[in-house]
């Protein structure tokens, strides 16, 4: 089996524009292909563990990475699959993301000489003529289609700035910069990206020539659905510091039995015959299946080690055995603490009122005791496990 049918098999193929040429072209490990990361944060999320693992099942298999910063496209903002602007962020915040995302993108594929290279687009883009831009490269797009674009669409409704409606034609620049300098002839992105993506391909046709036309787009699917990335209204980081190894496993130890089998598929490095026979797996079997998910993915960003402590740690809970050295634990001010107190300081309810909630609806309990009273005084002594629901859980410590 080819690296392109094993992409396939494993569900991450969702759009080609010539499927033919694409499968030589990436069997063969002749593909010098990019991914673009408009750096809003100083962190990769959950979501992107798709491009990431993507790009280094393609460079195992030959082909040459490119990882593309959005420093020029991150000041403009893309509209896709959002209902209002992105906070505009300075230039010095942009390349400090950058390099934040660098660090962890080595986790996944290996940088150097030969190897997968990282470019800025504010290297080209922000240095652009805007009249001769107009003149080489918006004459080669028809408002009418850019209009009919699904990422465009959704945002007429509440206003589209003008800002946001050169996304297309920025993005669209690059793949053809990538491709004049750094040989670049295929683009992997999100689904929501099919008409940005689609435009730089015919950039490249109208600019360069019939013959360009054979530089092809792949697309891949967005987790048929799934939203990855984001539980309880927060992301979910790959910096230890914004999310911990335990709660990124605990993450995916918890996603729901209809994806997790999924989510093995699309973003381990399991064989597919292993994988195949966990297609059979139901009822008790799927939290076996869970628990392996949130262990390779946390070994993949936060190393084996990290990964042993956070299975130790959720076994140790959900297996009835009480608390774990290595459950993330939370120290409090004195031996005794309100429970509304307790709540919000660990984390697990974002205000009081959020807190007195849960509490009134049975969702909290202290070493498995559900707590009913609002005005319930925790004895922390040598550490209590206090849990949020099933799944949300600290140890308390006194400081």
């Amino acid at each position: 089996m080819g690296i392109y049918e094993e992409l396939k098999e494993r569900g991450l193929i969702a759009q080609v524009t010539d499927e033919e040429r694409i499968r030589d072209l990436v069997n063969s490990g002749k593909a010098t292909f990019y991914i673009g990361f408009d750096c809003t944060a100083d962190s990769l999320t959950a979501g992107h563990f798709m491009a990431l693992t993507l790009m280094k099942r393609l460079q195992m298999a030959g082909n040459k990475p490119i990882a593309l910063i959005g420093g020029g496209t991150t000041m403009i903002g893309d509209p896709s699959g959002r209902s209002d602007m992105r906070k505009m962020l300075t230039r010095e915040d942009i390349d400090h993301n950058a390099e934040c995302f660098k660090k962890q993108m080595s986790r996944f594929i290996e940088f150097g000489e030969g190897k997968a290279m990282m470019v800025n687009n504010a290297d080209w883009l922000l240095n652009l003529n805007y009249v001769e831009l107009l003149r080489e490269v918006g004459a080669c797009f028809s408002v009418n289609n850019m209009l009919r674009a699904e990422c465009y669409k959704q945002r007429m409704e509440k206003g589209l700035s003008f800002l946001e409606f050169n996304y297309m034609i920025m993005q669209s620049y690059d793949f053809y910069y990538l491709f004049k300098n750094y040989d670049c002839n295929l683009q992997f992105g999100g689904d929501d990206q099919w008409s940005n993506m689609l435009g730089g391909t015919e950039l490249i046709r109208r600019k360069l020539g019939k013959d360009a036309s054979a530089m092809t787009i792949t697309l891949l699917t967005d987790s048929n659905g799934m939203k990855m990335g984001k539980t309880a209204g927060n992301a979910v980081w790959l910096d230890a510091e914004k999310t911990s190894p335990y709660d990124f496993f605990q993450y995916w130890r918890n996603v729901g039995d209809a994806d997790v089998i999924k989510c093995i598929k699309m973003l381990t490095f399991l064989p597919l015959t292993e994988i195949r026979g966990m297609e059979k797996w139901e009822g008790s079997e799927l939290n076996r299946a869970k628990e392996i998910l949130a262990f390779e993915l946390t070994k993949l960003v936060h190393g084996e080690e990290e990964a042993e402590k956070a299975l130790e740690a959720a076994r140790a809970v959900f297996g009835g055995s009480g608390s774990s050295d290595n459950m993330p634990t939370v120290a409090v001010e004195s031996n005794e603490i309100g429970v509304l107190d307790a709540l919000t300081t660990s984390g697990l309810a974002p205000s009081k009122g959020e807190a007195r909630r849960l509490v009134q609806q049975g969702g909290v309990s202290v070493n498995d005791e559900r707590i009913s009273d609002v005005n319930y005084k925790i004895t922390v002594g040598d550490g209590v496990v206090l849990r949020k629901g099933k799944k949300q859980f600290v140890k308390l410590t006194v400081k």
